[in-house]
Formats: C-alpha cells, structure tokens, sequence
C-alpha cells in the first residue's frame, strides 16, 4: 500500500495507538516493535479490540484483509506523518536543546495558544516515535505546532527534520547531555545544530538566546535570526528575584515590566524569554503573552516548588546532566534559607567523562554549607565523599522519613532511571 492511500485511511481513522493496552475503537494499530516487544504479535488482538487496520512488517497467520503488511512499521509511520506534515501549511517550531527544552516548549505553547489554534508535544515524546505520533495528532484546524526533539546522538535531529519540515527552530542550549551518544561537548553542538542546519538550508527562521557565544557561531549563514537575551535582542530581561518563584524584568520589547512566574531557579530565564520573543514575533497580544507565562504552572517533576508541612522542597528530577545539576545547585546555594538538604541522583549517559562529572559535581557541593546531602546510586558510588550515599532512591526515602526535617528547603534532582521523585513517596 502506498503512502497516499494509507493516508486516506488515516484520514477516516484519525487516530493511532502503538500499545493495544491503549486502544479504542476505530483506531490505526502501528505494530511497532523493538528489542523487547513486538507489535506484530499482537495485531490479531488489536483487530479484535475495535482497530481498523493493523499495519504490520511480519507475517500474521490471518487472512484478514484489515491487516497491512509494511517493509518496516517505524518507517513507514514517519513516512505518513511526514506525508501528513506537508498538507499543513503552518508554521512548525521545533525546539531541541541539552536543557530547558520541555519548559521551554511549554511555555512557548502556552502563549501561543492564547491566540492561535496550537498543537505541540505530549509530555516528553520527543523521540523517533513520539515525533511523528506528535504531528500525526495535529488536526486540520491547526495554526501553529510546536514540536519538541529530543536526541542523545549525531544525525538523530537530522532525521527528525527530514519529516518534521520545520519551518522555525529554537535551540535552547548546548550542555554536558548524553556525552557518550554525542562524543563529547563539541559533538553536542553539532548534533543540535542539525536543526540550524535544516532551517539553514530550508530559509527559515530561528530563535535564539544572544548570551550564548556558541549560538551566535552555530546560527552563523542563517538570514532570519531572532535574538533574546539579558542585553541584546528583540527582548530582553534580567532576574529581579529567584525565591521562591522567579520573577523577571522586561527591560525591551514588551508593553510589561515584569513577569512573575510559578518557576523554580533563574536558570529559567532564557526559557521565558524564549517564549516572550516567540508570541511578539507570531503577534500574541502583549496582555495574553504575560498572562499565559505567570499563569503557566510547571509539572512532571520539572523546577516544581512543593510545600509539605514546615519544608519546602525543589523537585527537579525528571533529568540530570552536568550542566543542569551544577545550575541547579548554584541556584539553590544562592537561597536565602538556613536549613538545606541536597539529595542528588547520579547522572547517566556520560560515557568515559563520567566519573570526571560526578567528581566535579562534588567538589561543587564541597564550596557550600548544607544541612545535609544525599547522594543516590550512579557513578557517586565510585568516587570518595563525606556524604550520606544510597544505592537508590527508595532507600534515600527511608533516610529521608527518618530524619523528620522541620523549616527546611531540600533540592531533589537525578537523571530520569533514577526515579529521584520516590524520595517524596510516602
């Protein structure tokens, strides 16, 4: 079956699902499969279940016609979100970066929804599968998509672009993330700069934080150019106050002096004013910019301030690399509180680097005084410190209920498998 006609199957079945645990009636079943599952296996039940049609790259011991047999399932649901891509003459904002991307993402979609039918990324599914199930959701009343690439190697954003067709691209920075996958610092840039590469070579525009030496070279033959930052750009703004929430002073650009956000850390700065250069540019009402970005309340674990008795507690701990850890630490020493408690999970994807990182992060706690610290699991494991260390994040909670904190102020931070949110389960 060619694309085309699968696509006007998709246009009576507008609704896909991967996991037959998800489906409902009259779906597409895309039999994906990878190197603990496989879709194929279940494209009977998924008939039986209410699909449409199941499409498949395996033989299926069934005569049913409502079975579409593929080269390669992946391949071929990125061949029709592309397909799906091009009937959308829209703009399309894609935002990859090391840090900041999802809250970035957000907020950028918060504001423009104020003023434009706008469709981005569930969540995090920002990778091979959950870009292309992203753009394929996005409906024909749509005026703006804004779709978030996540990548943890070279030519990842590459091939993210050959279907995505963005027309504008944002990447919010370039970080020690996923060092082993990129190989190295340097590979990190060049990596996310396959999205400047593609808006380059398709002339579009992109949005970019004018702070950042290295963005001003990676953006270097690209015409259309949107700077932000805390002395040039289009907007800029500076930190007027980080605690508990921060809180921002336009100082060009905007009919308002200052945003007062519900998010944690001035690390956040160049994501809100991501999202204030992004609604000027596309014309959001400068009233409905500001209320959609103080309205904008952070969840899944990301820069989240949570009261809980006397304490107050930063969870942070969806992600963790380097660059994020060492700005989050930074960022929680500068608070004016007496009683902190660090409790850090290890961070992953580092490669040979990574016990050098870990080392660093420690001698980065070493400059502070705390209350206490915790460290859980990783490459902490490996390294000599004076602090408290737990092989994982359900034994740091029984450390932690034990401990009975009172008027304190405790960080929570790791990279995602450390699941560092179980600290606060009861």
């Amino acid at each position: 079956m060619t694309i085309e006609s699968l696509y006007q199957l998709f246009l009576q079945h507008p609704s896909i699902q991967t996991d037959t645990r998800k489906l409902k009636s009259g779906d597409l079943f895309f039999a994906l499969k990878g190197p603990n599952f496989n879709g194929n296996l279940f494209a009977l039940q998924a008939l039986e279940k209410g699909a449409a049609y199941a499409i498949t790259d395996e033989p299926v011991n069934s005569s049913d016609n409502r079975i579409i047999k593929t080269d390669d399932v992946l391949s071929t649901l990125q061949a029709l979100a592309k397909h799906h891509r091009e009937q959308l003459n829209i703009p399309f904002i894609a935002i990859t970066g090391s840090n900041g991307k999802t809250t970035s993402k957000e907020l950028v979609h918060a504001v423009l929804s104020k003023h434009f039918i706008t469709y981005t990324t569930e969540g995090n599914l920002n990778n091979h599968i959950g870009v292309p199930l992203t753009i394929l959701k996005i409906k024909a009343d749509a005026q703006m998509a804004v779709i978030e690439m996540g990548a943890n190697h070279q030519k990842e954003i590459e091939s993210y672009c050959k279907y995505t067709l963005p027309n504008y691209g944002i990447i919010t920075n370039c970080g020690k993330a996923h060092l082993e996958g990129f190989g190295g610092e340097e590979g990190v840039k060049k990596g996310k700069g396959e999205l400047y590469d593609f808006i380059r070579a398709h002339k579009g525009a992109i949005f970019a934080y004018d702070d950042y030496d290295y963005l001003h070279t990676m953006s270097q033959g690209l015409a259309n150019i949107v700077w932000y930052g805390t002395q040039k750009g289009t907007i800029t703004g500076t930190v007027l106050q980080s605690e508990p929430f921060l809180h921002v002073a336009i100082t060009k650009g905007a009919a308002f002096d200052v945003l007062a956000t519900k998010l944690v850390g001035d690390y956040n700065l160049p994501n809100i004013l991501c999202a204030v250069a992004t609604g000027k540019y596309f014309g959001v009402p400068d009233a409905q910019i500001k209320e959609a970005i103080e309205a904008y309340t952070p969840s899944n674990s990301r820069s989240q301030l949570i009261e809980r008795d006397t304490n107050k507690i930063i969870l942070d701990a969806y992600n963790a690399n380097p660059t994020s850890m060492r700005a989050a630490i930074e960022n929680f020493a500068r608070l004016a509180a007496e009683n902190k408690v660090l409790m850090l999970g290890g961070m992953m994807e580092l490669g040979e680097e990574s016990i050098q990182e870990h080392e660093q992060i420690v001698a980065l706690i070493n400059q502070y005084q705390w209350k206490a610290v915790v460290l859980v699991g990783g490459d902490f494991k490996a390294i000599a410190h004076d602090y408290h260390f737990f092989n994982d994040a359900v034994a740091a909670k029984d450390w932690f209920i034990q401990q009975h904190f009172e008027h304190s102020y405790i960080l929570v931070k790791g990279s995602r498998s450390m699941q560092m949110e179980k600290v606060l389960q009861p």
